[in-house]
């Protein structure tokens, strides 16, 4: 039955959330979204309004594959409120039967009526709010997967600038505020238009003296509602800035967790949240106070028009001009129109919440990666692995130096070729142009001879492998992060590469084995332990180009001359490039590229480069402690250091 009184708001809003409710009716969460209401501002275009109305529709555009259940839940939203508008009438006969006429027989009558009124509202109410949330919950479903999915397409590039958290949220509290459109903001919006519409169809036939008395409260609600929506989205767009700026400094904080304790900074960094918070709570105060105001002149103004209304039909009671039945009638329809005035006044800020979620939302769909397959890649029936710089030279989009400048390196198939050079000299951005996790701005990368532009990256990096020097693992169990290489891998499989990189040992020392929980990011492993899982990972990839970078680091000396042996077998007919740290890892390269500064100075095998006593030769015995003649022996081959090698990675 529909909820009689201005004061009446839905509930189908959805639960309230964390952090109690600032204004009647309006979430903080809600509130926090309207960051981009802008759009729907009224001082600002026309052409702005439309947009924002264009993702409106483009939102119920995610409903269309479920048109029929929408269709039958609208039809039942329709046949609801349309008894809703029945009752009143019966109440009134129900009430001169009673009172005036004294009539039991006409009471007994109405009375059964308006029981099997409410019995029919209440069947199409369920099918009503069963189908409208249905719908909603499957558009949820359907939007996160395919923001989801956008986002798991976009380059590296994209996630450096964008904070994980804020990201997040869009999957999350924004998603959810376009539900509340799709499933109950549209069924109250329609239920109560309708309600609005007839109701005062209804009055204006019964009594237009009276109508006119209701109908002098929805100026004044508009203005206020306008003027007071204005003021609020202000204030919400401080807050979600202010908020967001908050969550994202805490969610890095909670992720690098050890930094924090191993500082002693958990005091300092919980001051600055709380102030952050202080800040965020200032503003909903604020939010809070408009809103109160807000409410205060709208209830004000709608039980004014019901005590008016009231007096002059009381007296029109008195006169004989209406019956007590009919006034009784007036006045359950003017309270359904003041419900549905104030249910739609709030509905008004719901939609500004949902316009600036949307808005978010499409701002992710509608980004355009620039990592992105050409629209016809080329397919290579068999990979060889040779792999060509040609005159690259690169630059990140934040920064305004080359990173890369003027780069020429050729690696033939089958060979291992080690990129050695100090912090900044371009090794990690050479591994990710291979990866085409970014584009050259000038030159090109090339896969036998293909350039990488020309292939689908499903397919150039179905080819590749890469062992990390912080690898990371995913949650789950050792197995699974295992077969993350290769899918259709069998536990065999797993087991062979865990035991080739030496890690089948300490894996079986577990209580479970291969099913061993990793933790986030592989917490629950030691360093050595999660490299050898990673490099196990790679081995059941079998690429055909293999990037290491320095991925024996982490291992102690009886652990590494196992996993050298993996590696060297892995390597063996197979393209490898490494970024070496270690002096091990060089000497055992077909070739050494020296990297200062983003280019290229000097290459060849490691005893040509140290004999020959230029950069490498001194980067070498920099990092040894000694000169040169004590690294090399009589015949030239160099002498296992004290301690490794250690060149500081990018």
């Amino acid at each position: 039955m529909p909820t009689a009184g201005p004061s009446a708001r839905p509930t189908a809003r959805g639960a309230p959330q964390t952090g109690g409710v600032t204004g009647e009716g309006v979430l903080p969460s809600e509130l926090e979204r309207m960051a981009d209401a802008q759009h729907v501002d009224g001082d600002k275009p026309v052409e702005q309004k439309i947009d924002a109305w264009a993702r409106i529709r483009r939102v119920f555009g995610y409903a269309r594959p479920y048109r029929a259940r929408l269709g039958l839940a609208l039809v039942a939203l329709l046949l609801a409120s349309g008894l809703g508008l029945l009752y009143p009438a019966y109440f009134g006969d129900v009430i001169d039967a009673a009172f005036s006429e004294q009539d039991l027989a006409d009471l007994d009558r109405s009375s059964l009526i308006l029981v099997l009124v409410f019995a029919g509202q209440a069947v199409f109410v369920f099918f009503r709010h069963y189908l409208m949330s249905w719908v909603g919950e499957r558009v949820v479903a359907d939007m996160r997967v395919r923001v989801y999915q956008h986002l798991l397409a976009m380059p590296q590039a994209y996630f450096h600038r964008k904070r994980t958290g804020e990201l997040l949220s869009r999957l999350s509290d924004d998603v959810t505020r376009v539900q509340n459109t799709v499933s109950s903001d549209l069924s109250i919006g329609l239920r109560n238009g309708l309600t609005l519409v007839g109701g005062v169809a209804i009055l204006a036939v019964t009594n237009p003296l009276l109508t006119v008395v209701m109908l002098s409260v929805v100026p004044p609600m508009s203005i206020a509602a306008r003027y007071w929506g204005r003021k609020i989205r202000a204030l919400a767009r401080q807050t979600q800035d202010e908020l967001a700026r908050v969550g994202g400094e805490a969610q890095e904080r909670i992720a690098g967790i050890e930094t924090v304790q191993g500082f002693t900074r958990e005091a300092h960094e919980l001051g600055r949240y709380d102030a952050g918070i202080g800040r965020t709570f200032a503003l909903y105060v604020k939010q809070a106070l408009a809103r109160s105001w807000f409410w205060s002149v709208s209830s004000f103004a709608a039980f004014s028009g019901i005590a008016a209304i009231f007096w002059l039909g009381g007296r029109m009671v008195v006169a004989g001009e209406i019956t007590a039945g009919g006034l009784t009638q007036f006045m359950l329809y003017t309270m359904l129109v003041a419900g549905a005035i104030s249910s739609m006044t709030e509905l008004w800020a719901s939609l500004q919440s949902t316009l600036g979620a949307t808005a978010r939302i499409f701002e992710i769909l509608d980004t355009t990666p620039d990592i992105a397959d050409p629209p016809a890649p080329l397919r290579l029936a068999k990979v060889r692995g040779e792999v060509r710089l040609n005159g690259v030279r690169f630059s990140y989009g934040d920064r305004d130096t080359e990173v890369l400048r003027g780069i020429d390196l050729e690696v033939r198939a089958g060979q291992s070729v080690a990129l050695v050079g100090a912090s900044g000299s371009g090794k990690t951005t050479i591994m990710r142009l291979l990866l085409r996790f970014y584009d050259p701005i000038q030159g090109s990368v090339t896969l036998d001879g293909h350039d990488l532009r020309e292939l689908a990256l499903a397919e150039l990096r179905g080819h590749m492998a890469v062992v990390s020097q912080d690898p990371v693992l995913l949650s789950g169990s050792i197995r699974e992060n295992i077969r993350y290489g290769r899918l259709d891998a069998t536990d065999a499989d797993v087991e062979r590469v865990a035991a080739e990189a030496n890690a089948d040992s300490f894996i079986r020392g577990f209580p479970d084995g291969y099913d061993t929980q990793v933790g986030e990011r592989g917490v629950q492993l030691s360093g050595g332990q999660r490299q050898r899982v990673a490099i196990a990972r790679a081995m059941l990839r079998d690429p055909e180009v293999l990037i290491l970078d320095e991925a024996t680091s982490a291992l102690d000396a009886e652990s590494e001359a196992l996993v050298q042996q993996a590696l060297e077998r892995l390597q063996r007919g197979r393209t490898t490039i490494v970024i070496a740290h270690r002096l091990s890892t060089i000497r055992n390269s077909h070739r050494v590229v020296v990297l200062h500064d983003g280019a290229i100075v000097e290459q060849g095998t490691h005893d040509e480069l140290v004999a020959r006593g230029g950069a490498y030769a001194k980067l070498v015995a920099r990092q040894l402690g000694a000169d040169h003649a004590g690294l090399v022996d009589d015949e030239h081959r160099p002498r296992p250091p004290a301690e490794p090698l250690r060149v500081v990675p990018d």
